[in-house]
């Protein structure tokens, strides 16, 4: 589906390519026209209901559910919850919820699909939209409207995935840089700050396998050690949506795998520098304009 109301075209990509930061580059679907808030609104909202209605998104709901309830049963805040191993929570309302590197959705129409997938598990999970915070230095003003008229919170600062986990957290990042994901990582390497997290985007595995290893290990070293205790559940992904919802998964890191690792896995981490990667997959602030 475009937005002049044409057929959805799947865009195909040579075998081995790799789907690069859409803060960076963005596909030939992605055009420039002038923003109607409005229209923007109701576009986002008729995509909505477009997914409401594939199969796929069932599993979607259901995979961050089961991923909230573990979180949410490790935190502080739910103290009764070993008293009660049973119960599942069937919403995620004790959880905030950050998104970044989600692209120029009012004219591209894979991050528009993205951006309706994230209200769509906002809405599953009871998550406030007040408490998902969003950011991609790539918006514009319209854009960053759009996103408060549907009642998200709009950061004002680029973090380059540098946030700091103080309770349980859902992380929405489709398609994002592997710089992004080591960053967050590196922010909240203990074994106390990753279980915090829960993830969705680009499988850790799947970086790992389209990486030269020498280099992945050099350049993004928390990835390459995550990935060994880091939990992944693929996520379902059909066909007509390959090039939106490819290669993502719910992303965990499970307490009593990270009590079992050595301390000296946490004993030096020192913050992520990028010298050898001159084409990096994020946007730095330094860099911004």
């Amino acid at each position: 589906m475009s937005d002049t109301g044409g057929e959805w075209q799947v865009a195909r990509r040579r075998k081995g390519a790799s789907k690069s930061s859409k803060s960076l580059q963005v596909s030939a679907a992605c055009g420039q026209e002038s923003l109607d808030v409005g229209k923007t609104v109701k576009r986002i909202r008729d995509t909505m209901s477009e997914l409401r209605c594939e199969e796929f998104w069932h599993d979607w709901k259901e995979q961050l559910l089961v991923a909230a309830s573990a979180s949410l049963s490790k935190s502080p805040a739910d103290k009764d919850a070993e008293d009660q191993p049973e119960r599942i929570p069937r919403t995620c309302q004790q959880l905030e919820c950050v998104c970044y590197g989600l692209g120029p959705f009012a004219s591209c129409v894979s991050a528009r699909y993205q951006l309706a997938m994230l209200l769509l598990l906002l809405e599953a999970g009871q998550i406030p939209l007040k408490d998902c915070s969003v950011y991609d230095p790539v918006f514009s003003s319209g854009e960053r409207d759009v996103l408060r008229d549907l009642g998200l919170t709009v950061l004002s600062e680029n973090e380059e995935g540098k946030r700091l986990v103080e309770k349980p957290t859902f992380f929405y990042l489709m398609h994002c840089g592997k710089a992004l994901y080591n960053n967050l990582l590196w922010k909240n390497w203990s074994a106390r700050g990753l279980p915090l997290m829960i993830i969705i985007g680009n499988s850790f595995s799947g970086m790992r396998d389209r990486t030269i290893e020498k280099e992945f290990t050099r350049d993004y070293s928390y990835i390459s050690k995550a990935v060994d205790f880091s939990v992944e559940r693929k996520l379902v992904c059909p066909s007509h949506l390959i090039d939106v919802f490819n290669d993502t998964a719910v992303i965990t890191f499970p307490s009593n795998s990270l009590n079992g690792l050595p301390q000296s896995t946490w004993a030096e981490s020192p913050e992520p520098q990028y010298p050898h990667s001159p084409d990096l997959e994020i946007i730095l602030k330094e860099t911004q304009s």
